[in-house]
């Protein structure tokens, strides 16, 4: 049984999926555990869909348990359909850099490993250049260095359906605009 970690593995191939809607278009982000991350793009007028996942590794169909497991590569990240009218890509990445510490390799706050690393995987040169003009805006505000990989985003496999929307289910407000404090429980 292969393990998915050759290059033939169909988790190195770009995202191909379509946007959720007519109109949309798709980004990914990682910054840490994808619950509170996820909450926070569900809240942003002219997101239209949220979903937790895994990205960037090698292995085929990982699971949670296979993430978290190291070895394969994978990011926990947000996929977001979004509508470019409504929500320009460049407020997508001012929540995404607003939202956690880009400077602290492979974790934020108490989660630690490779999959709770910093990213912004994009799907277009537009969103590449955006990204990377960001990055270099937002590194004169840090004193230690940015470590933020900017990728192009790879086939994402969505995570086990507990885990979507999981602080909305939990009761936290998924509701545009909200501003309660997004609180993280597991």
């Amino acid at each position: 049984m292969s393990t998915g970690g050759g290059a033939a593995s169909p988790a190195l191939e770009p995202d191909a999926d379509a946007p959720a809607g007519e109109g949309l278009a798709l980004a990914q982000f990682a910054a840490g555990c994808f619950w509170s991350v996820e909450l926070v793009y569900q809240r942003l007028p002219g997101v239209a869909r949220t979903e937790v996942g895994y990205s960037q590794g090698h292995r085929h169909a990982p699971t949670y348990r296979d993430v978290c497991g190291g070895g394969t590569g994978h990011a926990e990240v947000v996929r977001v359909h979004y509508d470019p009218e409504a929500c320009p890509y460049a407020v997508l990445l001012d929540v995404f850099w607003a939202k956690h510490n880009p400077t602290t390799l492979n974790r934020q706050g108490n989660d630690v490993g490779t999959q709770y690393r910093s990213g912004i995987y994009y799907y277009t040169a537009e969103q590449e250049k955006l990204a990377r003009e960001s990055l270099a805006e937002k590194q004169q505000e840090w004193k230690d260095t940015i470590v933020t990989e900017i990728l192009p985003a790879k086939r994402f496999y969505p995570a086990e359906d507990y885990h979507q929307q999981y602080l909305e289910k939990g009761g936290q407000s998924a509701k545009k605009r909200c501003s309660d404090p997004i609180r993280c429980y597991g």
